[in-house]
């Protein structure tokens, strides 16, 4: 890798902007292999250099991933007048202010988020172009059983002003007041899973997003807690959308 600026380095790493960073610098609160730099513009190997702000070591990453298991009650947003944002829920981040959520939940939908700063990933991953696969599992109203979903994944389905696009649903679990189904969908429309069970006459009562393409929620991560994802999921994302 070649070298970069120190400012750089420590912008890239979401610590401030360019300007902000270099005050950092100039404080004296950054060594490099055991020595204090006060140099912004100063030359460093990020794979091979030791380099610390505050006496924390930093490793260098062009872009991060995570996995957040979204709570119900927080809107999918940066930031919103009205309700909590799911970026509040990641709120000891240095580099808080580069990453996004990609896609989006309604606030009372539970689940898998994907929040980065690979905006061309998150681009491609969020487009229709792609059909990345996007799984939920839903708590339904009434008996589903009697429904054909053979169909769905030939035909799709058509609401009063929109033609779906195929998609799986599998019956679950089933009960006179309530049911448990999985439907999969390639698309990213709004509300489209409520709209297509709401068609079908099995309003949705619970939801729940359980993958994205290739990755799939961990479970041992209670809501409103996060992970970075691993290097496998990182590749598998990337290669789901050709980049």
């Amino acid at each position: 890798m070649k070298k970069l600026r120190l400012d750089k380095f420590l912008a890239d790493l979401g610590f401030g902007t360019r300007k902000e960073v270099r005050k950092l610098i100039k404080q004296k609160r950054v060594s490099v292999n055991g020595e204090i730099v006060n140099n912004p513009s100063f030359h460093i190997d990020p794979e091979n250099d030791a380099v610390f702000l505050d006496g924390e070591p930093l490793t260098y990453r062009k872009n991060h991933y995570f996995m957040l298991n979204k709570p119900p009650g927080y809107v999918t947003a940066k930031e919103d007048r009205n309700y909590p944002a799911v970026m509040e829920l990641l709120s000891d981040l240095p580099y808080l202010k580069k990453l996004f959520p990609v896609g989006r939940l309604d606030i009372d939908t539970e689940g898998l988020l994907i929040i980065t700063d690979d905006g061309q990933l998150g681009h491609r991953i969020a487009h229709p172009k792609w059909e990345i696969e996007k799984e939920y599992i839903a708590v339904v109203k009434g008996d589903p059983s009697g429904l054909n979903t053979d169909r769905f994944e030939k035909e799709g389905l058509k609401l009063k002003d929109y033609q779906t696009k195929p998609f799986k649903l599998e019956i679950l679990e089933t009960g006179k007041e309530e049911s448990k189904v999985k439907i999969t969908v390639k698309e990213g429309k709004y509300h489209i899973v409520k709209r297509i069970m709401e068609e079908l006459g099995h309003p949705v009562i619970h939801l729940k997003r359980t993958r994205i393409g290739p990755v799939a929620l961990d479970e041992s991560l209670s809501p409103g807690e996060y992970r970075e994802l691993t290097e496998e999921e990182v590749k598998s994302l990337k290669e789901s959308v050709n980049l």
